[in-house]
């Protein structure tokens, strides 16, 4: 995935932010170092990844010390092992001790969704089935968990309330059926914008598929259910399934012949990849 204007500058803000909560009014134990002394950090993996998050990493030392150099062993995408060198940094030591923790929670967190991503892709090889993302994501850092996304092999679903128009069952009540409710988001739905009806029986399916839906989600559906949707839509609607979807049962869902599965745990359930950042005198 390509790092656009926009994610450049969600970078840079993830950055800022994070830097001011980890600094406050300054860094008091970076002031026992010398304020000229330099020093070199290696970054080293403890565990298989798929690594992401290397332009966060770079930003977070960039703005503390513009000079300071980064040459990086692997990019983002790459499959790394135990015991591999994922880059050299060259700083002073101040900086690469207070940038130290903020750049690792970047590089750490972003690898663990693509790394997740990664595996619910390799679960579903040689199905139609796409791995969707969805708007579970950690609050502030939507753009980069879905460039994670990217980076493992997923697919983005909308990045937030305004790229996008799922109607869900409260949406259907407040409008008063499935039609009326379509009809109201073709009204307002600029041109770009998609239009998607969450389901949560064959009913409603034909409902949604009567009014020109042409994406509906399965909500919470069985395997048996979902088979008969697909036979049902036979190609007039993209369906996605959802609803607690883990790595155990993600292929037999696959296998029903569903176009997209949206799996929120690619964002909210992170489990840090063990990265290590080591510092030698130079």
């Amino acid at each position: 995935m390509q790092i656009t204007e926009q994610l450049r500058a969600e970078i840079l803000r993830n950055v800022a932010a994070s830097l001011a909560e980890d600094i406050g009014t300054g860094d008091l134990t970076a002031r026992l170092i010398p304020a000229d002394r330099n020093a070199r950090g290696r970054v080293i993996t403890r565990e298989a990844a798929v690594l992401c998050g290397t332009e966060w990493f770079s930003a977070t030392f960039a703005a503390l010390e513009p000079d300071s150099t980064i040459v990086w062993h692997a990019k983002d995408g790459d499959r790394i092992e135990p015991g591999q060198l994922l880059c050299d940094v060259l700083a002073t030591a101040r900086s690469l001790l207070t940038a130290e923790r903020t750049a690792l929670n970047f590089l750490q967190l972003l690898s663990a969704t693509a790394t997740t991503t990664s595996a619910y892709v390799e679960a579903v090889a040689g199905t139609k089935a796409k791995i969707v993302d969805t708007r579970k994501t950690l609050p502030g850092l939507r753009l980069a968990q879905k460039y994670a996304v990217a980076v493992g092999g997923g697919t983005n679903h909308r990045v937030g309330l305004y790229d996008g128009i799922l109607i869900k069952e409260n949406h259907i009540i407040s409008a008063g059926s499935i039609a009326k409710a379509v009809e109201a988001a073709r009204a307002i739905a600029p041109s770009n914008v998609f239009i998607e009806v969450e389901v949560e029986n064959l009913k409603e399916l034909r409902e949604a598929i009567d009014a020109g839906v042409r994406m509906v989600l399965l909500d919470n559906m069985s395997l048996d259910e979902m088979r008969e949707a697909v036979k049902l839509t036979a190609g007039r609607a993209e369906l996605e399934a959802s609803g607690g979807v883990g790595l155990e049962g993600v292929r037999a869902i696959a296998e029903v012949g569903v176009d997209r599965i949206s799996i929120g745990r690619l964002t909210k359930d992170v489990h840090a990849i063990d990265l290590s950042l080591r510092h030698t005198e130079r």
